[in-house]
């Protein structure tokens, strides 16, 4: 059962986490985490999103969760974001 915060229940449709950790954060973290680790279809409106326009190195999960400046200062050998509007 869901309480007012949201815990008690996932809202996500796959994830990498734990399902009792999954159900004890509340709702406004959840779709917090990139969708690529806790897939809730939250990227849309969080801007986790990936900048990468060619190949990456990173994990998917990371390269969402990473801010653009950091993603940015990624070598592009490591994770290319060339042309990319960031």
């Amino acid at each position: 059962m869901q309480n007012e915060q949201g815990q008690g229940v996932s809202h996500a449709k796959d994830s990498q986490l734990p399902q009792k950790a999954q159900e004890k954060v509340p709702s406004s973290v959840e779709h917090k985490i990139p969708d690529a680790a806790h897939n809730t279809n939250s990227n849309k409106d969080t801007g986790k999103v990936s900048h990468a326009t060619g190949d990456s190195k990173v994990p998917q999960w990371l390269q969402e969760g990473l801010p653009e400046k950091v993603e940015k200062a990624v070598p592009d050998k490591i994770h290319d974001t060339r042309g990319a509007n960031i």
